[in-house]
Formats: C-alpha cells, structure tokens, sequence
C-alpha cells in the first residue's frame, strides 16, 4: 500500500529528471520509442500531461541575484563559502574598537581581501575574505597567522555567505 502512495511520485521525479537534462526532440523520441509495440514484449501506452510537458527541459534553479555596488562598476552574486573570523569579542567596553582597529591592520596588509565588523548581540566580530573553497580560505589563514602572530591564535574559517563577482565562475567544491 506504501508503494503505491509513493509511486506517482516516484513517476513525476523519474520524467522530471529524465526530462532535465533531455532535448525536446530526444523526449518525443523516447515517448515514440516507449509506445511502439515490440512484438512478443506486449504494448506500453505513455501519456504525457500538458503541465508535465511545461517542466521538462526547463533549468531546475532559480537564477541567482546580481547584486550591485553603488557605483555600478563591481557585480557579484552571494553564495555560501568560507571567511576568517579575525575577532570575536562580548565586552561592551572594548570589543568594537578592538575589531575597528585590528580590520584597519588587516586592510594595510590584505587590501585584495574584504573586511567587515559585525555585531551580533552580544559578539563584535571581524570577518575577512570571500572564499569558494576552503582550501582558499586556509591558504590565507596561513599568511595571515604569520603576519598577525598576536592575534593569529584566535582566528579561524567560518562558513559564511560571500560575494563572487559575476565574471568568475562559482565553484561547488566546499
């Protein structure tokens, strides 16, 4: 009884993959092939749903955002990848000018890397980078544990959403 709940889902998942991928003029193809009789094998009978037919063929994902600078001249979409957490700290006092004064260190010597300071009740934190991968992401860490012995112990990589321009192609590889 389970399966045959299962089945017309089943079924659905099985054209819309098959049809993913496939060319109008290869589906009509197997829709012919699938309703010639073969003699001796019987005679299967395949009817395609208008709406179904509307879905096959069609890009499975949204289009992603284009996100623009306000001067227009940099695009990028955002995308999960990896930062450095160069800072986190809770103390009310200190912690915001802490992390304004270590990103100012970080952007001397890393201006290729984005820096931002954030404050999530109650943690000030300074991020840096937008990494792909995190083979990347470790790479720069190396450098910049070097360059920042002082406070190098207490940076780390972050899953977190990054900016990719536009004209570099995303890689899946996390």
């Amino acid at each position: 009884m389970r399966f045959l709940l299962h089945y017309p889902i089943l079924l659905l998942l099985l054209l819309v993959s098959a049809g993913a991928y496939a060319q109008s003029s290869q589906k009509k193809e197997i829709l012919r092939e699938l309703n010639s009789v073969v003699p001796g094998k019987g005679r299967v009978s395949v009817y395609e749903d208008e709406s179904i037919g509307h879905v096959l063929g069609r890009p499975m994902a949204p289009p992603r955002t284009v996100y623009t600078n306000a001067e227009g001249s940099t695009q990028w979409y955002r995308v999960r990848g990896y930062k450095i957490q160069a800072f986190s700290g809770n103390n009310q006092r200190t912690s915001k000018n802490e992390a304004h004064q270590k990103q100012q260190l970080i952007n001397d010597s890393y201006p290729e890397h984005e820096t931002v300071v954030l404050f999530e009740s109650p943690f000030w934190r300074l991020r840096v980078g937008n990494f792909q991968t995190r083979s990347e992401a470790e790479e720069v860490l190396k450098e910049m544990v070097r360059s920042f012995p002082s406070f190098g112990k207490e940076m780390y990589i972050v899953v977190d959403e990054v900016k990719i321009p536009v004209n570099q192609p995303y890689s899946d590889e996390h």
